[in-house]
């Protein structure tokens, strides 16, 4: 009798190990096949957001709601990659051309457009330049990297900025600019030189 039970609990044991064992082998292939699925997915985005376009010197103009030009974006070379909808722009420049203000041109060594924010970064070497005329001081203003949303004429960044406003030299870190108001606000560490007075 007692050989009897003693051959039924092996039995169990080793159906016991074979069903784990399976387990086991089922887990492993589930977790390999996820790997493979996951590595291909991240293949197939790589792939699905090359450039879809890239364009030469090129330049482009956005229009107002009542058809007049409201800025133009220039350079060397645009890229556009599709899943992010983000266009990378060598050499860029960005023009201002309402009539209402004083128009301002933008100059970086790079910079990315973000569509669907309507917004342009610039980057590297930022250098802005605005002319002055009867009832505005010329303005140039330069910094290492910039925002700008030119639909509201607005410019900021959060590193240290260098302009000159007129003969007057304005040094700060963190800027927002808004071209249209025609109003400046640095964040902090400012730093203000006046010309003498006589060059006023």
């Amino acid at each position: 009798m007692a050989t009897h039970v003693y051959k039924r609990t092996a039995h169990r044991w080793r159906l016991l190990a074979i069903m784990l064992g399976g387990l086991f082998a089922a887990s492993g292939s589930f977790w390999l096949l996820q790997l493979v699925n996951e590595q291909g997915l991240q293949v197939q985005l790589e792939r699905s957001n090359e450039p879809d376009y890239i364009v030469d010197n090129f330049s482009f103009v956005r229009m107002d709601k009542a058809g007049q030009p409201k800025y133009v974006v220039s350079g060397d070379r645009l890229t556009h990659r599709p899943i992010e909808d983000v266009s990378y722009v060598d050499k860029p420049v960005v023009q201002g051309m309402t009539t209402e203000h004083p128009r301002m041109t933008m100059h970086a060594d790079r910079a990315r457009i973000l569509h669907e924010q309507d917004q342009v970064e610039l980057i590297g070497n930022v250098d802005v330049e605005r002319p002055g005329n009867a009832t505005t001081k010329a303005l140039s203003l330069k910094t290492q990297r910039m925002t700008v949303l030119p639909d509201e004429e607005i410019m900021k960044t959060d590193l240290p900025v260098e302009m000159k406003l007129g003969g007057m030299l304005v040094r700060g870190t963190g800027m927002v600019a808004n071209n249209a108001t025609q109003q400046v606000h640095l964040s902090s560490q400012s730093y203000i030189e006046f010309p003498p007075r006589d060059k006023r």
